[in-house]
C-alpha cells in the first residue's frame, strides 16, 4: 500500500476556524500523527490557525505525535478544555 486514508474529526474552536467538522486525508503509508496534523494545517482552509501540537485522540484513545497511522484510523482533534 502506498497511501492510507484517515478521517479527522474537528471539535469546538477547531471546527469553527476551518468551517468543517470532518476532513478525510490521504497520507503516505508511513505517516504518523504529526504528519496528519501538518497535512491538516496545510491543506484545509483555516487549518493554519490550528496549533502545531494539538491534543489528538486516535481511535478514541489519546495519541502521541510519533504514533504511526494505519488505513482507516479516526483522529479527533480536541481543543483545550476549561471548566470547573
Amino acid at each position: 500500500m502506498t497511501a492510507l486514508r484517515v478521517r479527522c474529526r474537528l471539535f469546538a474552536r477547531y471546527a469553527e476556524v476551518t468551517g468543517r467538522e470532518e476532513v478525510e486525508l490521504e497520507l503516505p503509508a508511513s505517516a504518523h500523527i504529526a504528519d496528519a496534523v501538518a497535512a491538516l494545517r496545510a491543506q484545509v482552509p483555516g487549518g493554519e490557525l490550528l496549533p502545531s501540537h494539538p491534543l489528538v485522540a486516535r481511535n478514541r484513545r489519546h495519541a502521541l505525535p510519533t504514533e504511526p497511522l494505519t488505513d482507516g484510523d479516526e483522529l479527533a482533534f480536541l481543543p483545550p478544555l476549561a471548566g470547573g
